[in-house]
């Protein structure tokens, strides 16, 4: 009976997971998936298929992501720190630095790597002005998070599909705006989906950036579906290449899947990335 017990438990699942292909790190945000699966589900599924880790949760449900030996790779925001509010706003760094103190203090007591932050909507506001007011606040909170060991990572977001007034919608303005930062533990994340709508080049970008993102988003465009042939992206191509950057970060798949079961896609965008 001991013996059947410890087959079935999450660690004993754990080690009897396929060995990760390849040099990158996987995870799957829960999100796109708690609509099929419980995040104890998830995390099962996640060690079977062979990811690493499991994004956008919050401090509470930490725990049950590293009972099965999986990292919360990337901990969800909490109000204010949102997309539409973000740090681009003078009037909003106080309460939006205070939420984001408080997820770095959690997710460095938990180990978590990374936190999430935005730039905010424009709101009318010329890029170049909410470029210096997100400075300002992530100057403000860089050594806090260099001391915790957790880095804040600002989204890359398209605003012509999803998120029609977010002003970090370009790498351009997120690289810039880490050079005037100028922290290891402030970075990017770079959603590729995202950054396809707005820009594509994603290869070129990508390889000359490295050194500016902490974390990678997947999705398939159009839609933000599958990793597969109904959409434009080689998925293959581009893992490939931030693997050959020695990247060591997490590539997190957020698609929202359509096909049924909807398991198989996840398996499905592991196996593509893994490079």
């Amino acid at each position: 009976m001991a013996a059947a017990a410890a087959l079935t438990s999450p660690l004993s699942l754990g080690a009897r997971a396929q060995a990760v292909n390849g040099r990158l790190k996987q995870g799957v945000c829960y999100g796109t998936y708690r609509k099929w699966f419980t995040l104890d589900e998830l995390c099962k599924e996640a060690i079977r298929i062979g990811l690493k880790g499991i994004d956008l949760v919050t401090p509470d449900q930490y725990s049950v992501v590293q009972r099965y030996g999986l990292v919360p790779s990337m901990t969800s925001s909490t109000a204010p720190n949102t997309i539409p509010i973000g740090l681009n706003r003078l009037e909003n760094h106080e309460r939006v630095l205070a939420s984001l103190r408080s997820d770095i203090t959690l997710a460095s007591a938990a180990g978590v790597p990374n936190v999430i932050t935005f730039s905010g909507n424009r709101g009318g506001m010329p890029g170049a002005e909410g470029l210096a007011n997100c400075a300002i606040a992530l100057n403000k909170i860089k050594s806090f998070a260099e001391e915790k060991n957790v880095t804040v990572t600002l989204e890359l977001l398209n605003s012509k599909v999803n998120h029609k007034d977010y002003m970090a919608d370009h790498s351009a303005w997120g690289v810039e705006l880490m050079k005037r930062v100028n922290s290891p533990k402030v970075k990017l994340l770079y959603d590729i989906y995202h950054m396809q709508i707005m820009e594509g080049d994603l290869i070129r970008t990508i390889r000359e950036n490295i050194d500016f993102i902490a974390h990678f988003h997947t999705g398939g465009n159009p839609g933000r579906h599958e990793l597969d042939d109904t959409q434009e992206v080689n998925w293959h191509a581009v893992a490939k290449v931030i693997a050959d950057t020695g990247f060591t970060g997490f590539l997190s798949h957020e698609f929202v899947p359509v096909r049924t079961p909807p398991i198989r896609s996840l398996e499905q965008a592991f196996q593509i990335c893994s490079v």
